[in-house]
């Protein structure tokens, strides 16, 4: 059960104000909030936290137990350069009005992004990695979410520094734990 609140967690913190919310409320402004964009990042979402959890099945358990541990290691420190690299990316210039098209960026985005690292990471090092898998995706369920109903908010709120200081902090959690397990 921990592995689910812990992933519920990373997900909110990591996905505020990240390029699939940002991406999402872009669209959602331009669109005027229908609702096929936000049923299409929730599709996405699922999806991508699917793909992260079963990533961390299939490799977590042909690993010795140290080795799954450097590998959430490894996966908490891209989650933490993503969020510490990242630029606010701008509103998005959507010509084709295109859902299949905004439905693949979205998950080209998210398959890479800071909150998956970290519900890799988390799959790896837990016990239950369907349940860390649940706890992410709800997670970021509510972050997509988020940025469809406070669409025009989202976009003007500085998030850059929040994503810096979560990802320097992560940082150093990770470099921390590196260590101690050399």
């Amino acid at each position: 059960m921990s592995g689910f609140l812990f992933a519920l967690v990373a997900a909110l913190l990591a996905g505020f104000g990240a390029r699939d919310q940002t991406i999402v409320a872009g669209i959602a402004a331009r669109h005027g909030g229908r609702v096929a964009v936000l049923l299409v990042a929730l599709c996405s979402t699922v999806v991508a936290a699917g793909g992260a959890v079963w990533l961390a099945a299939a490799f977590a358990p042909q690993l010795t137990p140290p080795a799954q541990t450097m590998l959430a290691v490894l996966a908490l420190g891209l989650a933490a350069l993503d969020l510490l690299l990242s630029r606010r990316p701008k509103p998005p210039k959507e010509p084709t009005h295109s859902l299949g098209a905004f439905g693949i960026v979205l998950l080209a985005q998210q398959l890479t992004d800071a909150s998956r690292f970290l519900l890799f990471a988390i799959a790896v090092a837990s016990v239950m990695p369907l349940a860390a898998g649940l706890g992410g995706a709800l997670g970021g369920i509510a972050v997509v979410t988020l940025g469809w109903l406070g669409a025009d908010d989202l976009l003007r709120l500085p998030l850059a520094a929040v994503r810096r200081w979560l990802g320097a902090a992560l940082l150093l959690v990770s470099i921390g734990l590196f260590f101690a397990l050399r």
